[in-house]
Parts: C-alpha cells; sequence; structure tokens
C-alpha cells in the first residue's frame, strides 16, 4: 500500500533536489553573502550590516539605473506587443506550407546565441555600419545610435520577438475560424469582427507573452554590457561590474537581491491582472 503513495515523491524527488541545488540554494547564498561587511583591504568580513542595501536605495546613482532598466524593459514589453501580436495574427491565418515556413523564421533567432546577435547589431548600428550607410545615402548626416537606450531596446526587440509571437500564435489556434465567418455572416465588418472576436482572444497571449518579455528583459545582461557600453549600465550589468570589477560581492550580491524582489513584486502583480483577466474572458 505504501508502494504507490511514494511514487509521487520518488518521480519527483530527483527534479526537486536539482532544483534545490541549481536555483534554491545559490539565491539563498547570495541572500546570506548581502548582508556581510566589506571592506576594500580586507575583503569580505564576517560581520553582520545592513549599509549595502541602504547604500543601494538611498544612492541616485542605483536608483536612477534601476529606473533605465524598469523603462527599457517596459518599451520592449509594449514595441514586442505591437508588432508580435499583428505578426502571430497573420501567421495564424496562413496556410501551409508558408505557416511552417515563416514559423520558423520567426523561431530562428533563437538558435542563435545572444551574445552573436549583439555583436551583430553592435556592426550593423556602428558609425560605419549599414544602418548609418543608409542615413547617409540618403542625405542625412551620420546618427549616433550605438552605446545607447535606441541599440539596446532593438536588440533586445530582436531577441525577445519570438517569446511575444508564440503565446499569441497559441491563444489563436484556439479560436474557431467559423466564429469569425458567423460573424460576418450577421452582418459585422471586418474591423468589428477583429475587435469583438479576435481581440478578446488575442489579450491572454498578450498578456502571458508580455510576462515573459518583461521577465526577461529586466534581467537581460549580454545586450546592455555590449550595446550599452560601459557608461549606459543596466541592473545586471551593474551586479557584474560589482562582482568581477570592484569584487564588492556583497553589494553585488545586495543588488541582485533587489532586482530579484523588484522584478518579482511587478511580475507576481502583473500574473494576477492575467489572471483576473482569464475568469472575466473564460469565466
Amino acid at each position: 500500500m505504501t508502494a504507490p503513495r511514494l511514487t509521487p515523491t520518488l518521480l519527483v524527488g530527483p527534479g526537486a533536489l536539482l532544483f534545490l541545488a541549481l536555483v534554491v540554494l545559490p539565491l539563498v547564498l547570495t541572500f546570506i553573502l548581502s548582508f556581510h561587511a566589506f571592506d576594500h583591504t580586507a575583503g569580505v568580513k564576517n560581520e553582520f550590516t545592513l549599509g549595502h542595501y541602504w547604500a543601494v536605495i538611498s544612492d541616485d546613482y542605483y536608483l536612477n539605473i534601476f529606473w533605465r532598466t524598469l523603462r527599457l524593459a517596459l518599451l520592449t514589453t509594449v514595441i514586442c506587443a505591437l508588432i508580435g501580436a499583428p505578426e502571430a495574427y497573420i501567421l495564424s491565418r496562413m496556410r501551409d506550407p508558408w505557416r511552417s515556413i515563416f514559423l520558423l523564421v520567426v523561431l530562428g533567432p533563437l538558435l542563435v546565441s545572444v551574445v552573436v546577435r549583439a555583436f551583430g547589431w553592435s556592426m550593423l548600428l556602428g558609425g560605419n555600419g549599414l544602418v548609418n550607410q543608409a542615413i547617409q545615402a540618403l542625405g542625412f548626416g551620420p546618427v549616433k545610435i550605438l552605446y545607447t537606450e535606441t541599440a539596446i531596446v532593438i536588440a533586445l526587440v530582436h531577441v525577445m520577438l519570438p517569446f511575444m509571437v508564440i503565446p499569441v500564435w497559441t491563444a489563436l489556434q484556439k479560436l474557431d475560424p467559423t466564429v469569425e465567418a458567423a460573424a460576418w455572416t450577421l452582418g459585422a465588418s471586418r474591423f468589428t469582427t477583429l475587435r469583438r472576436v479576435v481581440l478578446p482572444q488575442v489579450t491572454m497571449g498578450v498578456l502571458s507573452g508580455s510576462l515573459i518579455v518583461f521577465g526577461l528583459s529586466a534581467s537581460s545582461f549580454a545586450i546592455p554590457g555590449l550595446l550599452g557600453g560601459r557608461r549606459l549600465k543596466m541592473a545586471a550589468t551593474l551586479v557584474y561590474d560589482e562582482y568581477m570589477h570592484e569584487l564588492n560581492w556583497p553589494l553585488g550580491a545586495a543588488i541582485a537581491i533587489i532586482v530579484l524582489l523588484a522584478n518579482l513584486l511587478i511580475m507576481l502583480s502583473y500574473n494576477r491582472v492575467v489572471e483576473a483577466r482569464a475568469r472575466r474572458t473564460l469565466g
């Protein structure tokens, strides 16, 4: 009688242990490290302090970086929604083999490393890149794009767009095409059908995709590090600098914990909105 009861535990056990070892334990150690004192001559001290957290939340330098991270992540999410939702709708209306081909085009960039794509954008957006060459060919002067927030947003949108398209496309797959045909038969225009029939179905996919895109954008490291330069920092690059350049591990741990808690708060609040929307839409 006990063996069937132990079966779920035995099946879940290896995965749970792996999760504890690779996710929970490092977070706990990082949390503990953030309360250690630090001295530039002696290094990390075995002394308890809250000074690192106070230094972060009371310094405009760190607050500006957090605000930049939040602003760019939100802007990336909005742009991905504006581009990804129509793209997913067009994709859902295609027929094979074009649907499979364009779906591969959407998912293809995920097969390439983010670092490689970031280097590609740095060459395109540089002073002598193809983008500036095209601008100069139109009769305008060169534009500084690389090492600006614009470059970060462009690259983030390129990287995160598939994470918006797929949830919206999945939501549209559940929509019966005959419902649209019924709306047209009853006299509704295509715009009204799109607004009253299709859009409520797309909304759930957009909300789910936005949750993924925002979380990944706010924690992105490679793109801000390569396209933002040394002066234009985001939260992930700030943590890297404290760990690797300043060697102030407790301060870097405190920044990482604050960023993690802020992301969790925003994403959990947003998830509540998604769940409330789902209950109203689906009953």
